[in-house]
Parts: structure tokens; sequence; C-alpha cells
């Protein structure tokens, strides 16, 4: 799924010292430098929870099928919401001892990657497989750069969805739908606390989930035209309507689940099937978790747009890359062709709660949820996230993540929107 925590605090001085390293290295090599075998690929990932995990066999098992000799090394690591993935990666990239293929996400993701030049060029399997015709432009103009392309896109999740446990909102008569206001959002959260239910599910143990509640709320609050002006620094942090969304943040937090400060991201999601918190706001690769569990859509849990940002549909894509002097290189490159299939990708989403990249994938049988996120996503407006490292720098993004944290304690919302406006200009 996604970027957590910690994600990118080393990441610029890690590509750069891999950069310099790569630059006066010996190139890539066939062997793992340990008497191994040579046919093997390293996928590196922070896919551990059970649909996660389900999904990204999903992968494997489609490159295998082109390539059965093939030996798949899973580097997945687990722990932080992806924050210790991260971690290692870094101190991976620092020594020279890459992965062959490792997770992102396109935009400033990938950019911090394809800035320092250590990844490798894919734009020949764009070319052999024709992917740059089935793909949205806007998704290949996001991971390339001068022409060249360099990350192999999965799947792509829905951000901003608001999840809730059907009885429970039956029980406090409670309704939620497309039309919901988040200011009737948080009316909603008072309802159901005044009925004795613990209103909002929240994996704060993962920072990413609470800051995704405020990038949600903010996105409900200033709308995608507001959004695109404030990621390209025409509309100020410090704004009215930033300001109204923080205060609004402020105002669902004291409904959060008692525990949420040691709850992952998807425990929390099994405490809403569960029925022992009622709402969540989380994106879709909760869809994943919720039917791998044994949850049912429609009957146990159900969903809307996050209040206020409906017509809109929040990227977190699923982007592979492959190191440009990775050990096994040319099969990192079979990789992404792999991964980037039809029947691949159909595959992978239907475990992971995802909708296919590709435009030319046939939905149909795939569950209602992803049938009406894959129609949103290709018709709404398409946001890239903050929160996901797609559409700001990896520095802001671990100022907001900051920020976040900081507000949660101190609920200042002056303090707030000053510290995201000071991360924005620096």
């Amino acid at each position: 799924m996604r970027v957590r925590s910690t994600r990118y605090l080393f990441a610029t001085a890690a590509v750069g010292a891999l950069l310099t390293v790569s630059a006066c290295g010996g190139g890539k090599s066939t062997s793992t430098g340990n008497g191994s075998a040579a046919n093997q690929l390293e996928v590196f990932s922070w896919w551990t929870s059970g649909s996660e995990d389900a999904a990204l066999k999903q992968l494997i098992a489609g490159f295998k099928t082109g390539n059965p000799g093939v030996k798949v090394v899973n580097g997945a690591v687990a722990g932080g919401g992806g924050g210790n993935a991260q971690a290692i990666l870094q101190t991976r990239l620092q020594g020279n001892n890459p992965p062959d293929t490792w997770q992102t996400h396109p935009g400033k993701a990938i950019g911090q990657y394809i800035d320092s030049g250590i990844l490798a060029d894919l734009s020949s399997v764009y070319e052999k497989d024709g992917l740059s015709k089935v793909v949205p432009a806007e998704l290949v103009e996001s991971v390339s750069k001068n022409g060249k392309v360099y990350g192999a896109s999965t799947g792509a999740h829905r951000g901003n969805v608001l999840w809730f446990n059907k009885k429970l909102l039956a029980k406090a008569e409670v309704q939620l739908s497309a039309s919901t206001t988040p200011e009737q959002f948080v009316q909603a959260l008072g309802e159901l606390e005044s009925k004795g239910i613990t209103p909002l599910c929240l994996g704060a143990k993962d920072a990413f989930a609470t800051a995704e509640l405020f990038e949600n709320t903010l996105l409900g609050e200033i709308g995608v035209d507001g959004w695109n002006d404030l990621v390209a620094g025409k509309t100020s942090w410090t704004s009215p309507e930033v300001t109204q969304a923080a205060s609004l943040f402020s105002k669902m937090l004291p409904y959060a689940d008692p525990d949420a400060s040691a709850l992952s991201w998807d425990q929390a999601t099994k405490r809403l099937a569960a029925g022992e918190c009622a709402v969540m706001s989380m994106g879709d690769w909760a869809y994943g978790e919720l039917v791998k569990d044994g949850a049912k859509d429609g009957t146990d849990f159900g969903y809307v747009p996050e209040p206020g940002t409906g017509g809109s549909f929040v990227l977190v894509v699923d982007t592979f890359v492959v190191a440009e002097n990775a050990k096994h290189r040319d099969l990192g490159l079979k990789w992404a062709s792999a991964i980037s299939s039809k029947d691949v990708q159909l595959a992978f989403s239907k475990e992971k709660g995802s909708t296919p990249v590709r435009t030319d994938v046939p939905t149909d049988s795939l569950p209602a949820y992803q049938q009406e996120a894959a129609a949103s996503f290709r018709g709404d407006q398409l946001v890239q996230s903050i929160v996901h490292g797609e559409a700001m720098s990896p520095q802001f993004q671990q100022s907001f993540y900051d920020a976040v944290t900081q507000f949660v304690q101190s609920k200042d919302t002056g303090s707030f929107v000053q510290a995201l406006a000071s991360a924005a200009s620096s």
C-alpha cells in the first residue's frame, strides 16, 4: 500500500550517496555476491498485511508464469506502516546494495530517485507493451522525466473514502451519504458518541492514518481547485480555508478510539468490521483488508466519498522501480513488464482493493465497490496525495507528518497552519 511515518526522513541524503557510489561503481552484476544463483529477483516492499501479502503474491505469480525458472525473493519488511521498510531501503541505497526492484509512488516520491539518476529507464517496457496507450497520460507523466519512463504502476487506490459499520450507524440512526459535508460529519460523530458508540476508528500507531484524516478533511473543505493551488504554492497554508479544515480536524480527534495510538491501520480496520468503532477515513486498501477478514460489503460495511470530496479521486498509486545498478537488472525489467499486464493487474486489484491503472482492463469481474472506484478513477478529477508522497516534496511530506503529530497533542490551529506554511516556503 502506502507511504508511512518516517518514509523520506533520510531519502535525499541516501539517494545522493547512492548516485555517488553508482557513478564510480562497477555497474550491474549478475550474481548476488554471496555465491548464490544469479537467476533470482529481489522484490522489496512494505506489503505484509493479509490483503497486501495476497496481492503481492499475485504479482509474483504473474511474473513467474513468464519466467518459470526465476527465484523471487520477497523482501517485504513489516512494522511501522512502511517506516521500517523505508529506513532499511535508505540504508541499502547508501551502501550501494539496492534491491532489484522496490515499491514507491508517482510524483515527488519517485522524483527523488529519478533526479539522482539511480533508476533504470523503463521506456523499452512501455514501448514493447504499448503501456502509454492504456495508462492515463498524467500517470505516465508522473513517473517520467525528459521523455524517459522510470516506474511501472500496478494499481490505483482511492485515498478519500469514508468507511462505516452499517449496523452501528443503523443503531444510532445516523446516515452518511455522498452529500454529507465535513461539518455534518463532525455532527454525526457526536451523535454516535451520544449513543454509546466509539465513533472514529483510527490506527494512529501508523502516523500516516492520522495525517490522511486531515488530508481528506482538507480536500473536503477546499475542493480540487483549491488543492491544486495549495500544492502549487498559489494559496497559503494559513488561508481561511486551510484554517477551517484544521479546526474541523481538531473537532474530529476527540472522537477517535481511545486505543488509537496502539493500533495499526489494519487493526483499526478489523475493529470497524467487528463493530468496535463506527467510521474510518482510509484509502481503499481498507476494502481488501475488510474482505480478507470476512466482512461483507453492503451487509457489514458501507462507504461514501470522504465528506466534501465527491467527484474526486485521491491517487495513491502502487508503483515499482528498478535500480540501474541492480544485481538482476534485466529480470527487473521483466518484472516491470509482468506487473503491467492486464491479467496480473486484475488479479492484483482483486486482492488489494485497488483499480487497475490500465484503462483497458475490464472491471466487470470486480466487486461492486471496486467497479465504482474504477469508474471514479477513469472519470473523476484525479488529485495527488501529500500524505503518500506524490504532490509535495519529501521534505514537506515529513514536515506534514510532524505538524499533524504535534497538532494531535496541542490542538493549536494557528501554530499548526503556520508550521505547514513555514515548511512549504523552506
